[in-house]
């Protein structure tokens, strides 16, 4: 299977980047092709700019990189996303990622004049994984900060466009647990995209 990764983290001593490092050995390990977007050491830029939106309207992308991108994607059977939530969301550079990739023409279309109804037109792509890092208590970012990340990323971004099959492997307080307990995540993540199919 042919995977494509989109990681953002700038520090490379992070959890994130030992997930990355999970995931790449499993996916190796099972014969997976790997396709990795590293936002930051590509230099990303996030911001959606008034020629970007033109180009939205226009379903027609200018931002170099990002066709370059949607090329790559548009050849995935599985989309792996690899970020930190801070502040309840993602980065600014997975949120512009999003922003500038998820365009009509491109990722999704309209089925209807009043431009209300999607259909996906990534047509190779099978699946979404989603892994995030975050310090506070899972119950307490789905009940007091109503779970943002699902709402904004997997539901109002890929169910809206049409994407169903997502998967959310949430690794919550990461610096409070211990250093025994994280290795066994990276295991367990190791194991699963190994097995992946």
């Amino acid at each position: 299977m042919k995977i494509l990764i989109v990681f953002n983290h700038p520090y490379e001593g992070s959890y994130c980047n030992a997930i990355l490092e999970a995931v790449q050995s499993g996916l190796q390990k099972g014969n997976h092709q790997i396709d990795l977007i590293h936002l930051d050491k590509d230099g990303f830029n996030p911001v959606m700019t008034a020629a970007d939106l033109k180009a939205f309207r226009d379903k027609k992308p200018v931002d170099p990189q990002i066709i370059e991108y949607t090329s790559r994607i548009e050849a995935a059977e599985h989309l792996v996303f690899i970020f930190p939530i801070w502040w309840e969301l993602m980065p600014a550079l997975m949120k512009g990622f999003l922003d500038k990739v998820m365009f009509p023409g491109i990722a999704f279309d309209y089925t209807n004049k009043e431009n209300t109804r999607m259909k996906p037109l990534w047509s190779k792509l099978k699946g979404i994984t989603l892994i995030t890092t975050m310090n506070t208590p899972g119950w307490l970012y789905s009940i007091l900060f109503g779970n943002a990340i699902k709402k904004a990323f997997i539901l109002g971004t890929f169910w809206k466009t049409g994407y169903r099959n997502s998967k959310w492997i949430s690794l919550n307080r990461v610096k409070m647990v211990s250093s025994e307990k994280r290795k066994v995540w990276l295991e367990k993540i190791e194991s699963r995209f190994e097995l992946m199919s």
